[in-house]
């Protein structure tokens, strides 16, 4: 199977988040055959409940290729044209899948060894699976985290800040408002509230945003609102104290209200991923991306990171979610060479 196939292939498998097992068991399959014709180690590590990371190792792995096998809702098929491969997961990541296996196979094709690919569940929503992985280290010294940046190297990504937000109000009848409290209307001003905040700015990274990624609430347009919810998400680019503090001062403020006992707020934080700076390398050139990615939860445990890979994260999460075919051949030449760079150095330590 070339790389294009291999793509079009994983992409065709719908695999959103918490529901990777089916695409894990196809790679699983894809990569067994490929290590027991060159004497590799393939192993499912549990992540969560029917959820598992997929690692395979060709000697003792010190550099290791890894990105994830979720995608964002919905899922759409693929297909393809002259230029591109389109389809949930092109670009995030199901064609950098391919290109790492295709890389891998080049190197082993010369003999060389001493690698490992690591393909995670749950990037796109708590880095489960990255979480999992940093557990259970394989002495990995470089870990080369494959992310759609065009190709270019990223000298930093962004954090992620997210919480969840519950408001509980009083049911009354709409004509009668006077005789209940909104919970939806409570969640609305608090949410304003946050919203100007100001937001932190870093030379490298830039300035923060926020995101108020869902909300929902209420039972009937003719019933004052007992209940409501929102998901907001921070990127981060420093410290998320005086984040934490704006959301933790809002509802507190809001739930501090003469006279509303039976209207309450609460914020749940739901996942903290720091934003990190990152170190570029001869001959390849580089980036910064907004976006978060499973580097700060891995690199501790996994060596040292560097983030690359094909597609542009602008069509990403979109329903024009597409890989350059180009772009993606240039990837399987790029890894292999990082590759071979990162082995010599860790062998010249050694």
């Amino acid at each position: 199977m070339d790389l294009f196939e291999l793509t079009r292939a994983l992409v065709d498998i719908e695999s959103i988040t918490n529901h990777e097992k089916p695409v894990v068991e196809y790679l699983h399959a894809h990569v067994s055959a490929l290590a027991a014709k060159h004497n590799g180690v393939v192993e499912l590590l549990p992540a969560a409940p029917e959820r598992d990371n997929l690692f395979v190792r060709f000697g003792e792995p010190l550099v290791t290729l890894s990105t994830h096998t979720d995608t964002v809702p919905p899922f759409f098929p693929s297909r393809e044209d002259e230029q591109f491969i389109f389809g949930r997961g092109a670009c995030d990541a199901k064609g950098i899948i391919a290109a790492m296996i295709a890389a891998v196979e080049r190197l082993l094709a010369t003999g060389e060894r001493d690698f490992a690919l690591l393909f995670v569940v749950g990037e796109e929503r708590n880095s489960a699976g990255a979480r999992a992985a940093a557990a259970t280290p394989r002495g990995s010294r470089y870990l080369i985290n494959g992310e759609p940046t065009e190709n270019r190297l990223a000298l930093g990504c962004k954090g992620a800040l997210r919480f969840e937000l519950m408001a509980r109000g009083k049911l009354a009848h709409s004509a009668y408002p006077e005789l209940g409290h909104s919970a939806i209307h409570a969640l609305l001003e608090v949410l304003q509230e946050i919203r100007a905040t100001p937001m932190p700015s870093d030379v490298l990274l830039g300035t923060g945003t926020l995101n108020v990624g869902v909300i929902s609430g209420g039972r009937a347009p003719n019933v004052i609102a007992d209940e409501a919810k929102a998901e907001i998400m921070f990127r981060t680019v420093g410290d998320p104290s005086p984040l934490r503090e704006a959301v933790r001062a809002a509802v507190a403020k809001h739930n501090g209200t003469a006279g509303v006992a039976d209207l309450a707020m609460t914020a749940r934080e739901a996942l903290h991923t720091p934003a990190v700076h990152l170190t570029a390398l001869e001959k390849l050139p580089t980036t910064v991306v907004a976006f978060t990615t499973d580097i700060p939860t891995l690199a501790d445990t996994w060596g040292q990171p560097f983030l690359i890979g094909p597609g542009s994260i602008h069509v990403a999460h979109t329903a024009e979610e597409r890989m350059p075919k180009t772009e993606l051949s240039a990837a399987v030449d790029i890894y292999e060479r990082m590759v071979r760079q990162f082995l010599a150095a860790a062998r010249s330590k050694a």
